[in-house]
């Protein structure tokens, strides 16, 4: 398994843990027990793009995982 895909695996990890953290504001203690929000909200500015760069992230990330399966073997 090459050194520069474990490396990669790590980094975006790393990344793609700071962006899902960085979108949890405000949510109070109320969203972690399942309360709904009872106001509808669309994502804008940099809610938006870190949403946007965690789906890009969480892709790259399992298309490392499935590049050093198959050169594992």
């Amino acid at each position: 398994m090459p050194t520069y895909l474990v490396i990669a695996q790590i980094l975006i990890a790393v990344a793609l843990i700071a962006t899902i953290l960085f979108q949890l504001h405000g949510g109070g203690l109320g969203g972690i027990f399942g309360q709904s929000d009872s106001v509808y909200r669309t994502r804008r500015g940099i809610e938006k793009t870190l949403f946007k760069l965690t789906i890009v992230l969480a892709i790259i990330f399992v298309t490392l995982a499935v590049l050093m399966v198959m050169s594992a073997q």
